[in-house]
């Protein structure tokens, strides 16, 4: 595969990349170059996931090692009891390789990675402790902003988070750190720092978020918000029929913004068009190639809410039935993760 087609994946539906040009030098001159992408195990996995799960596998496919941490430690940083740990990894560890087998993806060079495995070195630790002497506690706090729950008497965890993070990006010797938006502070704030204690500054890539069902961000903690990943069919039916999608409106839709970030993008990939299913007295079914040429038509008024969320609830069903079965028969782990 030739550069111009790796960069053409490797920016697919980003929002952020700091910066295009350390980015061609990298395709240019490695062969192999590596990415992380780091997620703390703190609420369940839910179908927003599959947005990175998709730039993960574009990674893949432009031929990049893929490493995924998931962060044990940083979760308990950002207030996961301890006593949770083992079982949330477990959690992640196979609904994960789950969603990748749900959208068909190679994943012969994906790794999954526990922070504790590292975290916990001396080294490591040392790092640790000489960036806390470069770093201000505004600092710190401006970077975990987004990311780390605070609140007005801060717990100290929440200050070395950002920090670990940073040295994530050493320790797991990659060229990249792909996050979504929300990470942008802590994101710069590694490329501020890593150079301080005598490490590269890495390239930083971001996707945006996805809007969640009732209109804002697709969030763990909100139920309304989201559809979990082990959600029965009749659920998802049942929160996409409640989902907020007024007619005409795009803005803050996050049946749409599922449609255009995660769908559209499976369709284009595997040649195959999103069809709307409707009664031939409304007009029959309709189908669509491209997000734009949808978008047009729903700003329009010629394609009802309704018929999109159903069109959506049954191909989110379809996305979801691979992960269902791989953790059917664990549900005892489900429930001593989140109890």
């Amino acid at each position: 595969m030739d550069i111009s087609k790796k960069l053409e994946l490797v920016k697919r539906n980003t929002e952020e990349i700091v910066t295009e040009e350390e980015l061609i030098e990298l395709l240019k001159n490695k062969k192999k170059p590596a990415v992380y992408l780091g997620t703390a195990i703190t609420g369940k996995p839910h179908v927003a996931y599959i947005l990175w799960i998709l730039k993960l596998a574009d990674f893949l496919k432009a031929g990049f090692k893929v490493k995924l941490l998931l962060a044990d430690l940083h979760g308990a940083l950002d207030n996961t009891p301890w006593d949770l740990l083992k079982k949330r990894y477990e959690y992640y560890s196979l609904v994960i390789p789950a969603m990748f087998k749900s959208i068909d993806a190679d994943i012969s060079n994906f790794e999954i990675i526990k922070g504790s495995s590292f975290q916990k070195n001396a080294d490591y630790f040392f790092d640790v402790l000489k960036m806390t002497t470069m770093t201000s506690v505004h600092d710190a706090k401006k970077a975990g902003s987004e990311v780390v729950k605070q609140s007005d008497n801060p717990k100290l965890s929440g200050l070395i988070y950002p920090i670990m993070q940073a040295l994530d990006e050493e320790y797991l010797k990659v060229d990249i750190q792909y996050g979504g938006t929300d990470q942008r502070k802590i994101l710069m704030f590694a490329r501020e720092y890593l150079p301080k204690v005598g490490y590269k500054k890495r390239i930083e890539v971001m996707t945006p978020l996805i809007p969640g069902l009732i209109g804002k961000k697709m969030s763990a903690s909100e139920e309304e918000s989201k559809i979990d990943l082990l959600d029965d069919e009749k659920t998802v039916n049942k929160k996409l029929n409640k989902a907020y999608c007024p007619e005409g409106i795009v803005e803050d839709n996050g049946v749409l913004s599922f449609i255009k970030y995660v769908l559209m993008v499976i369709k284009q990939d595997k040649n195959e068009k999103f069809v709307i299913e409707r009664p031939e007295k409304w007009g029959g079914n309709l189908s669509y190639k491209t997000y734009e040429c949808l978008e047009k038509d729903f700003k329009e008024k010629k394609v009802h809410p309704m018929d999109v969320k159903l069109a959506l609830a049954k191909e989110i069903n379809k996305l979801l039935d691979p992960v269902r079965k791989i953790m059917k028969g664990k549900e005892k782990l489900v429930k001593e993760a989140y109890p």
